[in-house]
């Protein structure tokens, strides 16, 4: 049993927590940061895209920012209810990546002259809420939620990498470093002990990331 000093402080730990997780909220949706790695566009040139490439590749791009968007939510959620601290520590970690993603996104849309989804900030408090719901069923379905979104994440991603339009490298260069990192963390995930999700689970996640990719692309 804990004493009354250890409720205290685990209080006040929860309680800094919380405070720390709407401070990265609100500087995710409303601040750019410096990334921690270079940008993957650096050595590309930009291509001469026309009017039609530019919005294309905006659209694209715009809805990529938003699932970083959500990606970083969901690490936020996930990892707070992880009970092992290393596992714990690990989303924090892939959570930096996440960062880097969304940054990237933000500037690929300021070259291409765009803004990013007006409903970011539904798109963080939803994908909160779902990463700390998978969180508190336990750390194997936890992991098991992170593995398979980022499945889908990469499938996602590859399917841009072929709507993209060729000429645009700087884009691409993007999706494939994210791609490779998303790959990774699936990895990572299921090298943890991810649960395998029911068919039903699959398919609901698979539907809400179809709703968010199709609005993102127009508002």
């Amino acid at each position: 049993m804990m004493s009354e000093q250890e409720k205290e402080f685990r209080s006040y730990s929860l309680s800094d927590e919380w405070v720390g997780h709407l401070d990265t909220a609100l500087k995710n949706i409303f601040l750019r940061h410096e990334t921690q790695r270079a940008y993957p566009a650096n050595t590309m040139d930009e291509g001469v895209l026309s009017d039609q490439d530019k919005q294309q590749s905006a659209a694209l791009m715009r809805v990529n920012h938003a699932g970083e968007m959500a990606a970083q939510a969901l690490y936020q959620g996930q990892s707070m209810m992880a009970r092992d601290v290393s596992i714990h520590d690990k989303l924090r970690v892939a959570s930096v990546e996440e960062s880097d993603h969304l940054n990237w996104c933000r500037s690929r849309l300021d070259e291409l002259g765009e803004q990013p989804s007006k409903l970011d900030f539904f798109w963080y408090a939803g994908s909160f809420v779902m990463g700390v719901a998978a969180g508190a069923v336990g750390d194997r379905w936890n992991l098991g939620f992170l593995a398979e979104t980022e499945h889908q994440v990469v499938h996602h991603l590859e399917s841009h990498l072929q709507e993209l339009p060729a000429q645009d490298a700087r884009s691409r260069a993007i999706v494939m470093q994210m791609r490779d990192d998303e790959q990774g963390h699936a990895d990572l995930a299921e090298h943890l002990g991810a649960a395998v999700l029911p068919k039903s689970i699959k398919g609901l996640m698979k539907l809400t990331s179809k709703v968010m990719t199709t609005l993102a692309k127009r508002v």
